[in-house]
């Protein structure tokens, strides 16, 4: 009996393509609850995407998924089977139900890199005036296959070969499905036939399915109406896994980039690994040279001098004798430069390129000026040491122009030769410094045949200026870079306050989505104020309220069963008397491979005002009850803000169930301006003082011991004494990174701070 003939003629993998996002199964980097596409499709607000990844990973099946989800009008084309005539019939047809029904098109192009780029243009002006949305699919890479504009309009999602639960799920659910797959029949697959047929497929749900289809279709049933398939049969359904190597196309570049990358992190064995796929594919040897000898010049440099002579020195000898035995010569060029001590000095260069770029026309100083000309003249040459006129060949002269002195371009590493010669350079780098700053060395005055105004060295005047905004810029970079976060994360920014961590999130997570947590509705306010200037779909999910009901207010967004891959925040937990439940309820709406990375400041150990100043000018008395009363403050233990410390914050993170993954107190100083409204901070107007805040100013809290004339007097005394100066202010943070307590080892992670 043809049992294929009993169930249609489609394919099983053609019959079992999931039709909606419950049924699509991996991807769940791009799939997931919370995600930008999911909730792209769920809202029909579907922008055009380009999906990208290689063969049965399911990029035909999500464009299925969304013509079955949205409201949109769908219309399939495949680049392999049409042309611009079919492309201009979908864009008639499209323009017609958008003029007689405001209905908008998803327009689907499998293969898109399949048209050529006059094909591809035709599409553009469609897609750019909004009548049709592009949902392209292909399996090489969109930077190069399709064209620049296209993919300058559209989201690329990068779809990953699925894991093998996620294969072995899509088998059992075909062995399973009665009215699509093989549920009305008796099959039987034995545990180590399904595990060989998910391990050749590498990724490829398709491949599996076929595989799965040509085993029962081909097994005949025994005495019991049983279809077993064992070992045998897979093996014999599904027998090589395929190596994906397009010498044109993105295998190639990913590849040589992962052998150029194992050169330079000195592992000799990926090194060869890399080096057999690209050969086994038949990449050109030539080219693997090439690149072996831009690494030995780029990353071993100095460092072993002898290591570009013998790559090229391997690449001639390959043009002699040529494949099969040129594969030693690969080979010994490959170990060579995975072996050798590595340094990237060379990069100095570029330093200095970009520094000629921004400085422009720099004269040469009038000493190293070419003498044979006009030294009579002008003076040019005048003053130059010869230095092989002097002990060691070496005497302190200026050579760089005169407002470069003291720039730096090149530091030896401590690697193979440049340690040898890294002391030499540093002692005589400091002796020209040394020399310039006593004024030994500076080049002797151009003769002039004018008389020009007098030529001094350029003084740079050093200002004081207010770096509040430079240190929260360097802590916002630190606590998002030890999240790791991937473009398609969803994160939770814990205390959005001005959007210092949320818009940068945005930007670094284009596929994935953003939330914010706002103390109150004015700031959340305020931030879904700056959010309209984005599109729809990037604006971040703004809450508002108490960050101990989070788990309530993400459950009333309703976007399903949301985790978070990373939660970022400052001073997040600093006001919060119960430390540790809030961070158990941060707990429930974490992923599991979810991390935290907050910074906290530590208010007990920070800045004391009245150390500002010293005591002159201010009675005595008044001055120790100030200290005091200021003492008190941070004395009270009453007030979350200040009761505990750095101990009891990671006793909070570990009774919540979390495994600390850095934790790192810093003591910081920054030079600040002491401005009326640094000042007016500190003691607002006394109408405002009385204003419901979530902490007392400065003021309030001196009045607990304080009386009213003694307040006032302590605010005149500092802004006399302050006022339009600029402070040192010490304060101490503690950098937080943890996740889940998985029994995962500390030592394993990295300190990224």
């Amino acid at each position: 009996m043809n049992r294929q003939n009993s169930r249609g003629y489609a394919p099983l993998a053609a019959r079992m393509r999931p039709g909606t996002l419950e049924e699509f199964v991996g991807q769940s980097h791009i799939a997931a609850p919370g995600r930008l596409l999911r909730r792209a499709i769920q809202a029909d607000q579907l922008s055009s995407i380009i999906f990208h990844g290689p063969p049965g990973t399911g990029k035909t099946t999500m464009a299925m998924v969304i013509a079955n989800t949205t409201r949109s009008r769908f219309i399939p084309l495949n680049a392999v089977l049409t042309g611009v005539k079919d492309l201009r019939e979908a864009i008639s047809d499209a323009r017609r139900h958008r003029e007689e029904e405001d209905r908008r098109t998803i327009l689907f192009v499998d293969e898109i890199h399949r048209w050529n780029r006059s094909q591809q243009d035709a599409l553009l002006p469609w897609v750019e005036n909004g009548t049709v949305i592009l949902v392209g699919a292909t399996t090489e890479n969109p930077y190069f296959s399709v064209n620049s504009p296209l993919v300058s309009r559209s989201r690329v999602f990068r779809l990953e070969p699925l894991g093998k639960a996620d294969l072995r799920a899509v088998v059992l659910r075909a062995l399973a499905d009665g009215e699509r797959g093989y549920g009305a029949l008796n099959v039987k697959i034995h545990p180590e036939a399904l595990e060989h047929l998910v391990n050749v497929a590498g990724g490829d749900a398709r491949s599996a399915l076929n595989a799965l289809e040509l085993a029962v279709e081909t097994t005949p049933p025994d005495a019991q109406g049983t279809i077993v398939v064992d070992m045998a049969v897979a093996e014999e359904s599904i027998q090589r896994r395929a190596v994906l190597y397009d010498r044109d196309g993105d295998a190639h570049y990913d590849t040589i980039s992962a052998f150029i990358k194992s050169l330079r992190g000195s592992d000799p064995d990926a090194a060869l690994y890399w080096l057999a796929k690209m050969v086994h594919a038949g990449e050109d040897p030539r080219f693997i040279f090439r690149r072996m000898l831009i690494l030995a010049a780029e990353d071993v440099g100095l460092a072993d001098p002898q290591a570009l002579g013998l790559v090229t020195a391997c690449a001639d000898a390959f043009d002699r004798v040529g494949l099969p035995e040129g594969r030693f010569h690969l080979a010994e060029a490959a170990l060579y430069l995975a072996t050798a001590p590595k340094s990237n000095s060379a990069l100095a260069f570029f330093d200095a390129l970009e520094t000629v770029e921004k400085e422009g026309k720099i004269d040469v100083p009038s000493h190293l000026k070419d003498a044979s000309r006009d030294k009579k003249g002008f003076g040019h040459g005048e003053g130059y040491l010869y230095p092989h006129a002097y002990r060691d060949h070496w005497t302190a002269q200026q050579y760089l122009p005169d407002a470069l002195q003291g720039k730096i371009f090149y530091n030896p590493s401590h690697q193979g030769y440049e340690e040898g010669i890294r002391l030499t350079v540093n002692r005589r780098r400091e002796a020209q410094l040394a020399a310039m700053e006593e004024g030994g060395m500076v080049a002797p005055p151009e003769v002039l045949t004018f008389s020009p105004e007098d030529r001094m060295r350029d003084r740079w005047l050093q200002r004081s200026i207010n770096q509040s905004g430079k240190q929260l810029a360097v802590v916002r970079d630190r606590i998002l870079a030890a999240a790791n976060l991937k473009r398609h994360a969803v994160l939770l920014d814990l205390n959005a306050g001005t959007g210092l961590l949320t818009w940068e999130a945005v930007r670094q997570i284009p596929e994935g989505s953003v939330w914010a947590l706002a103390v109150n509705e004015a700031s959340a306010a305020t931030l879904r104020a700056q959010a309209l200037k984005l599109d729809e779909m990037d604006r971040p999910v703004i809450l508002a309220g108490p960050l101990e009901r989070i788990c309530h207010m993400v459950s009333a967004e309703g976007q399903g069963d949301v985790r978070f891959d990373a939660m970022v925040g400052r001073n997040a937990l600093l006001s919060i008397q119960d430390k540790k439940s809030a961070l158990n309820a941060l707990g429930k709406i974490l992923a599991p491979e979810g991390v935290i990375s907050l910074v906290e400041s530590v208010p007990r150990r920070g800045q004391r005002i009245y150390d500002l100043v010293n005591r002159e000018g201010l009675d005595g008395h008044l001055f120790e009850k100030w200290m005091a009363a200021e003492e008190s403050i941070y004395g009270n233990l009453n007030d979350p803000m200040v009761n505990w410390n750095q101990d009891d914050l990671a006793l909070a993170f570990e009774q919540a169930g979390f495994e600390i993954l850095h934790f790192q107190p810093e003591q910081t100083a920054v030079e600040i301006f002491v401005t009326d409204m640094v000042l007016s901070r500190w003691f607002p107007a006394e109408e405002k003082s009385f204003e419901k805040t979530t902490c007392l100013c400065y003021r309030e809290r001196l009045k607990a011991v304080l009386s009213r004339e003694e307040v006032e007097q302590v605010r005149h005394y500092l802004t006399v004494k302050l006022s339009g100066k600029q402070i040192r202010w010490r304060s101490e943070s503690i950098y937080v990174k943890a996740c889940p307590d998985t029994g995962r080892s500390m030592d394993t992670q990295h300190n990224v701070f």
